[in-house]
């Protein structure tokens, strides 16, 4: 019989070996101070212990909750075939209608205001449908498809962030709802989101082009109100003292480099200022940083306006050419010994070579020793093969020039070609740090998103509220264990014993499991954990009745244990059948807390099954076996 036994104990050894070692790392991490999370975060080890220990929900933790709404107007936008300006001018209508009644239905909107300005569909969407009913019908399923596409892409991006057991579900019919739990950069966090990753390679116009467009542009603006309108605006430019903001538009050093002489005063100065920025209004803004223009901070808002003034479109079309920014504005060096912030200003083709639907691969690393950006985050990106032959033919015929890498309507870098690339590979440089370009990989591999999204409400909850949560979930559970436990002591003895010591260990296995399966513990998943408590002692209640209807038999107490634990097993194996099934349903169509309770409810459910019958079935055998024992404490 002690053969019989040793396997059996090897297996409870085992499984709680497993259990404790399991376990250990979410000991380690709730026994962590303020500063040596800190300290572990600066290392770089933080990672490693938090991926192994139990992850805490949003209601535990804190973390962000975030409302999204794709942007239905511009979608459909995009998808006509060709725009008017009666197009144009229906939906800019439906976007105010939208404003005064954002819960109001976008196809419905666009159905009635195509028939009130008699609007025909086909014009714009002639593959769509033969009439404006079959079109709205063809484009609302285009939107239905766009925001699920939408929730996959977020769905992916949000689980290369690392972000554990997040909700990410639709509202209504444009709306879609995102808890982060643990997430407290909340800009890191909305960036991620809100970029629809629309990535293009752009060939950089010739020098010679673009000077001779922002001579045409300060042609076209000469003259005009442009200049005193942005002096007298409201521009989001920080004020200084009164003699800096006299020289807010440009200085005579910076835009043609040093002067012979470098002893001008204020007056002759300002005098030079002024004919320049009349003479030249939009070049004068700018400023000459190596082979690049670049843009002060402080001018940025000017030059946008002239950029959308008709004059400068015209000119802009007229050349085939489109002006875009960097993504971040670069500190630079200015004459007087000071530095600048500002932005580089790209002359682009009008026409991308090469789109972001070619990416297979994207992966943020350091750059490699021997290149300009070794040791500095970057973005390494491999093309298919259709995408590779292309920007082979890119690469190899234009060597010499500039292509610009854009990056949802910003320029990330535009390196010149120095080669022919073949095999697809480039690689994406001018992040701040490794963070920013692990993000551009996520959304990168995650792929573009069908349409735009705004953020129309966000909270950030405090992980304070999550501790006090915490603190109370523990009491509750610790109060209910303690009752529990006496309770069965009291009632049933040594047996009582055997069933606390099966209790115990069935918390620690649930437990163990959770770390293990990176599952999240959330308030309604302690719940859970009190349940499954209730459930176990439930088990042990039953299969110790069963005993002691055995022993009133007469029998003996090893007769009695084997007896009571057949007896029990297939009432208890129905009563939790039965349970396992809801926990199943509601872990399937349930989200965040929902599924945090049916994950430690169907485990909680599995384990006290095995440590009711498996393990309690062990301790019995081990004291029954033992000669001359006639009576069992129970």
């Amino acid at each position: 019989m002690k053969n019989q036994l040793t396997p059996r104990l090897f297996i409870i050894g085992l499984v709680l070996t497993w259990a404790i070692w399991a376990i250990w790392p979410s000991i380690q991490y709730q026994g962590l101070s303020d500063t040596e999370i800190e300290t572990l975060r600066n290392e770089g080890k933080l990672e490693e212990i938090e991926s192994k220990a139990i992850k805490q929900g949003l209601d535990l933790k804190g973390g962000m909750y975030i409302v999204l709404e794709v942007d239905l107007p511009t979608l459909i936008e995009n998808l006509a075939i060709n725009r008017d300006r009666k197009f144009n001018e229906s939906i800019n209508d439906i976007r105010k209608q939208l404003k005064n009644d954002p819960e109001g239905d976008f196809f419905e909107m666009l159905s009635n205001i195509s028939n009130d300005k008699k609007l025909k569909l086909t014009r714009y969407y002639y593959d769509f449908g033969s009439n404006n009913d079959e079109i709205i019908l063809s484009l609302i399923e285009q939107g239905e498809d766009a925001i699920n596409r939408v929730l996959e892409i977020l769905q992916n991006r949000v689980d290369q962030f690392g972000v554990s057991e997040p909700t990410i579900q639709k509202q209504g019919n444009q709306r879609i709802i995102i808890e982060l739990a643990g997430v407290q950069d909340s800009e890191r966090a909305r960036a991620l989101l809100e970029s629809t990753a629309l990535l293009e390679f752009y060939l950089v116009k010739e020098v010679t082009t673009t000077n001779d467009l922002m001579i045409r542009i300060d042609q076209a603006l000469k003259g005009t109100d442009l200049v005193t309108d942005f002096a007298d605006s409201e521009q989001p430019v920080q004020k200084n003292d009164p003699q800096e903001d006299s020289d807010q538009t440009v200085s005579v050093s910076e835009l043609f480099g040093e002067t012979e002489n470098n002893e001008l005063n204020a007056d002759t100065t300002s005098n030079m200022i002024n004919d320049i920025a009349s003479d030249r209004p939009f070049s004068s803004l700018l400023r000459n940083i190596g082979n690049t223009i670049g843009v002060p901070e402080k001018n940025v808002y000017a030059i946008r306006k002239m950029l959308e003034t008709p004059e400068a479109k015209e000119r802009l079309s007229s050349l085939g050419g489109t002006f875009l920014f960097s993504h971040k504005a670069e500190e630079y060096p200015t004459v007087d010994g000071s530095t600048e912030k500002m932005y580089s200003l790209f002359l682009l083709e009008d026409q991308a070579e090469l789109t972001g639907g070619v990416v297979e691969e994207a992966k943020a690393n350091l750059g490699p020793q021997g290149t300009t950006s070794a040791g500095q985050p970057v973005v390494n990106l491999s093309m298919n093969s259709d995408g590779a032959r292309k920007w082979a033919i890119v690469t190899g015929s234009n060597v010499g020039r500039q292509i610009a890498i854009v990056l949802d309507n910003k320029v990330h870098m535009a390196p010149n070609i120095r080669e022919k690339i073949s095999g697809g590979g480039t690689i994406i440089e001018g992040f701040a740090n490794i963070n920013e370009a692990k993000d551009i990989a996520i959304v990168l591999r995650a792929g573009a998103l069908p349409a735009p999204v705004d953020i129309i409400e966000e909270r950030v909850v405090g992980p304070s509220l999550g501790a006090d949560s915490v603190r109370q979930g523990t009491q509750s559970v610790l109060i209910g264990l303690v009752i529990v436990l006496l309770f069965m002591i009291i009632y049933y003895r040594a047996a009582g014993t055997i069933a606390d010591f099966a209790l115990i260990w069935n918390i620690v296995l649930v437990l163990a499991v959770l770390a293990s399966l990176q599952a999240t513990l959330t308030l309604p998943g302690i719940a859970g954990l009190i349940l499954t408590v209730g459930m176990s002692i439930d088990a042990n209640v039953i299969i110790f009745e069963r005993i002691r209807e055995e022993l009133r038999k007469g029998k003996t107490p090893k007769a009695a244990v084997d007896g009571g634990y057949e007896r029990a097993l297939t009432t208890i194996i129905d009563a939790n059948v039965t349970t396992l099934i809801a926990s199943l349903v509601l872990w399937q169509f349930g989200t965040g807390p929902i599924k945090g309770f049916a994950t430690v409810l169907f485990w909680g459910i599995l384990i006290s099954m095995f440590t009711a019958i498996f393990v309690t079935r062990t301790i019995f055998n081990f004291f029954t076996n033992r000669k001359g024992l006639t009576k069992l404490s129970i």
